[in-house]
């Protein structure tokens, strides 16, 4: 019988602290997922008190579903909770807080313990509701995203892309609806609705990227605003190839870089990049901003936005001793926010964001604080610099440019009357024998003389047969609405509850 007993003592610790992951893992196991499902969850809210997730009571043996009352428009961010295919989005990553099963949570509060009451999280959003629907509405029914952030504090105040889905099927009790629900979505496919593109999808840049080549200049001290002059042209040819990059439209430009990048010059930025930045520099300055690496925004899968980083052996040096690589057309190119060069509007904004913040690339985050039941606090985000883009020297230069390229330049139907606004329009060619183009904008807005509080990147996709739509005329009218109202105070929260509706 002691045998026996030991046998047992040593099975039992076993199975329940060195088998207990595998266990809770094993697909047979459906107790967690139920326990999980049926527990009550706190609620998801938006900063100015708009509840867009909660839990509600229902007549089954799960107990209770995720409920998201607005829908598509907060999909993306606040996700779903499903018990065929588990959370995404904001249910995912803080799953715990929001269930209250994290060790303050659950031990905290020696009171909790003797009481019936179950324990959850209450998570209040970066998001603005007021922002996030002006950004749907502006943009419409146009395949597209928008990102707006506070750039002093990385604060996301929305985040958009359409299409969008809804996503209460896919929580609901009826396991084969939901499951109906989420094969139809297709989440492998990259036009699904269900991708959030506005942070999990790359595509060329094109001239917003101008902004991370003028900073690589200036960091590199390659350039400045006013030096050197460049030759007007209507077509750049780089070294080892017969391939000229024209600007847009066949128009010819030249100048200093200021003036490039007012009228978002293809030939100045190409030559820019290839035969004064060089190769080297363009990567360091790219990477500097965040491209090759995944933004720390605290949603899962977070596409990561891509600079080249190889263009091969040295072959030869210009006069001033910049490399001229196997691929400089390639480096050219790069430059000017096409070939291999992607960003997300995510990425996108973060430059924007960067620049307007003295050079600084804050933590971009969607999670505001966490309260339990009695408004107690839990959890608060605190602002964190993510890395330093450029210096505040190199950053007051390049938001002086920006500031004109929205006063004069490609950019004038960014401008929000009362505030001091800066921009940089992109249009991106899709393929080579198209004349499809994504059309984009990032920029930047705030008080007169005061710091930026608000940062935006708009892109709005090619569809085929669309054509040459450029950023100053399709993606600033949309950048140009949504700014106007980020600017706006924040309305006062309204009150939130965890009652269900009748």
């Amino acid at each position: 019988m002691v045998v026996c007993f030991a046998i047992l003592f040593v099975q039992l610790n076993r199975l329940q602290v060195f088998a207990q992951d595998d266990l809770q893992e094993n697909p047979l196991n459906t107790r967690a997922i139920i326990r999980d499902f049926g527990a009550e969850r706190g609620i998801i809210a938006t900063a100015d008190g708009v509840v867009v997730a909660r839990s509600i009571e229902v007549d089954s043996q799960l107990g209770r579903e995720r409920q998201y009352p607005e829908g598509e428009l907060y999909a993306h961010t606040a996700g779903f909770f499903s018990f065929n295919f588990g959370p995404s989005g904001v249910e995912d990553t803080y799953n715990d807080l929001l269930a209250g099963q994290t060790t303050e949570q659950q031990f905290g509060d020696l009171s909790a313990l003797f009481s019936d009451d179950e324990v959850t999280g209450n998570l209040t959003l970066t998001l603005r509701d007021d922002v996030q629907r002006v950004a749907r509405e502006a943009l419409g029914e146009r395949k597209g995203s928008v990102v707006v952030i506070d750039p002093r504090t990385g604060e996301i105040l929305a985040l958009w892309s359409w299409p969008s889905f809804d996503p209460n099927p896919l929580s609901s009790i009826d396991l084969e609806a939901a499951t109906a629900a989420y094969e139809a979505l297709d989440f492998d496919d990259l036009d699904s609705p269900a991708l959030a593109k506005a942070y999990r999808r790359a595509l060329p840049p094109g001239s917003t990227f101008k902004v991370v080549t003028a900073a690589a200049a200036l960091a590199a001290n390659a350039a400045t605003p006013v030096t050197p002059v460049f030759d007007v042209s209507a077509g750049y040819t780089p070294p080892l190839t017969t391939s000229v990059i024209p600007n847009f439209g066949g128009s010819s430009c030249g100048g200093t870089m200021a003036d490039g990048l007012r009228v978002s010059c293809n030939t100045l930025f190409a030559e820019l990049g290839a035969e004064v930045v060089g190769p080297d520099s363009m990567i360091d300055g790219a990477e500097a901003f965040g491209f090759n690496a995944r933004p720390p925004l605290d949603l899962p899968a977070v596409e990561a936005s891509t600079f080249p980083d190889d263009f091969g052996a040295v072959l030869d040096r210009t006069d001033d001793g910049i490399p001229i690589v196997e691929d400089t057309p390639g480096v050219a190119l790069a430059a000017i926010g096409q070939k291999d060069t992607s960003a997300t509007p995510l990425q996108m904004a973060l430059v924007a964001a960067a620049v307007a913040n003295d050079g600084l690339l804050m933590t971009p985050h969607v999670m505001a604080e966490v309260r339990d039941r009695d408004g107690e606090l839990v959890e608060s985000y605190e602002p964190s610099v993510w890395r330093p883009a450029l210096t505040r020297s190199d950053a007051d230069q390049l938001r002086a440019m920006m500031i004109e390229v929205a006063t004069s330049g490609t950019a004038t139907a960014l401008q929000v009357p009362g505030f001091e606004v800066g921009g940089k329009t992109g249009t991106a060619q899709v393929v080579s024998d198209s004349d499809d183009t994504h059309a984009w904008i990032i920029g930047f807005a705030g008080p007169p003389g005061e710091p930026a509080t608000v940062a935006i990147a708009v892109l709005v996709e090619a569809e085929p047969g669309s054509g040459q739509q450029t950023g100053g005329t399709v993606a600033a009218p949309i950048a140009q609405q949504v700014l106007a109202q980020a600017l706006q105070p924040l309305a006062p929260a309204q009150a939130t509850t965890e009652e269900s509706p009748d």
